[in-house]
């Protein structure tokens, strides 16, 4: 007998099997290691606390829901990165891309503000607190928007837009650009 399923009833389905578990892994896993990238400034310890967040997700397999896992998979991997380096202070550190991605020859003066820019924009970012951060560089460096930041650290889009106003006024002061 065939059985019919009403919207919305997929979404009190609990467990997830290997296919599913694949999907979300593919879906998920970059947008999880920029997030605690961006809190901890270590590409290595990001991808260790998402593959550390993916096994948690597994050992869960049969209590997940579809409908909440990207809330979860953000609360986990949230949490066992401020379990780990709660009492560290964590600065952040990008690489140069304006010089490593295009190797041409410029004036002297040109790289030379292009490095004093980038080390201004270094330290301000690391001058920002944790939560505005996480804000600012989702926002820029993901494209996300306002509506999706609030949803993924579950606070609300009035939260978002107070701390990007913040680290926003924060790194104006700071290196002199209009962002």
């Amino acid at each position: 007998m065939k059985t019919i399923n009403f919207p919305g009833e997929d979404d009190k389905k609990t467990g997830i099997g290997q296919l599913e578990f694949r999907e979300i892994f593919h879906s998920w896993y970059d947008a999880l290691v920029n997030f605690i990238y961006y809190r901890s400034g270590d590409i290595s310890i990001a991808e260790d606390i998402v593959q550390e967040t993916f096994l948690k997700i597994w050992e869960m397999k049969d209590e997940i829901r579809m409908s909440t896992v990207r809330p979860l998979l953000y609360t986990i991997a949230s949490n066992l990165y401020i379990n780990e380096f709660h009492h560290k202070n964590v600065t952040l550190k990008f690489a140069n891309t304006y010089t490593d991605n295009k190797k041409v020859s410029e004036s002297p003066e040109f790289e030379y503000e292009i490095k004093e820019f980038d080390r201004q924009l270094q330290k301000a970012l690391a001058e920002l607190s944790e939560k505005n951060r996480v804000v600012f560089l989702m926002n820029r460096i993901d494209d996300l928007t306002y509506y999706d930041i609030a949803k993924n650290l579950n606070i609300s889009v009035k939260a978002v837009e107070k701390r990007m106003k913040k680290a926003l006024a924060h790194l104006r002061k700071r290196t002199d650009l209009k962002f």
